[in-house]
């Protein structure tokens, strides 16, 4: 609009043309977002997004997956941001009796603690181990067939994200000769098997995701 009245067109015919009132319009002109307000948005977006897929990340690490999708900020942005928008890391908060506390299940269980299968790539068990290393902690996501007892895809990551359980369902998927869809992915409630990402890899490679009804 601004550009058009630069142009010598009244606001009020571009208003109408446009189907717009003109008095918000003129409220935006008198408090427009700024480049600042922009910034912000985009970086709480990038922290968002990064929440969602792992629930069990603080803000430094939120802060590390903003940077990757292009939005870079300091700990502290990331921290301000996370406490005003309330995005606790998931151990952060009360814990259940054993000490765990399971997510929602996006999977209905269809598996019910029978982990045997009577032909191959008919049930995978996926989980996740960590181990000590002289270079640190490592996680591995390990994915079993049940009839065979082999593992048949595997991803090791120093950050035990949901990125791990979709590099090793992919590793698995590719590493199969025979189509597999179909196959029951079966897992327990942690937030790398449900995440956005680890869903959307189920649905792309045609497999059916299952999850632990009971946190053990």
């Amino acid at each position: 609009m601004k550009e058009l009245a630069a142009d010598g067109i009244p606001v009020t015919v571009t208003c109408r043309v446009l189907k717009l009132s003109r008095q918000p319009y003129y409220r935006w002109l008198r408090d427009a977002v700024t480049a600042a307000d922009w910034v912000e948005a985009e970086r709480a977006n990038a922290l968002f997004d990064a929440h969602r897929d792992d629930p069990e990340f603080g803000y430094r690490f939120l802060a590390d997956e903003a940077e990757a999708a292009g939005q870079p900020m300091s700990g502290r942005t990331a921290w301000r941001i996370c406490s005003a928008n309330q995005w606790w890391s998931s151990f952060g908060k009360k814990r259940g009796k054993n000490g765990k506390k399971p997510g929602p299940p996006v999977h209905d269980d269809l598996v019910e603690r029978d982990f045997t299968a009577d032909t191959p790539d008919q049930v995978w068990l996926t989980d996740i181990t960590e181990h000590w290393t002289d270079e640190g902690k490592l996680y591995l996501c390990a994915i079993k067939d049940a009839c065979s007892g082999r593992i048949v895809g595997y991803s090791i990551d120093s950050r035990m994200k949901s990125r791990l359980a979709v590099t090793a369902l992919d590793n698995a998927v590719a590493r199969r000769e025979d189509d597999v869809s179909g196959c029951i992915v079966h897992s327990d409630r942690g937030s790398q098997f449900r995440s956005r990402k680890f869903v959307s890899a189920l649905n792309r490679h045609g497999l059916v995701g299952s999850i632990e009804s009971h946190w053990v």
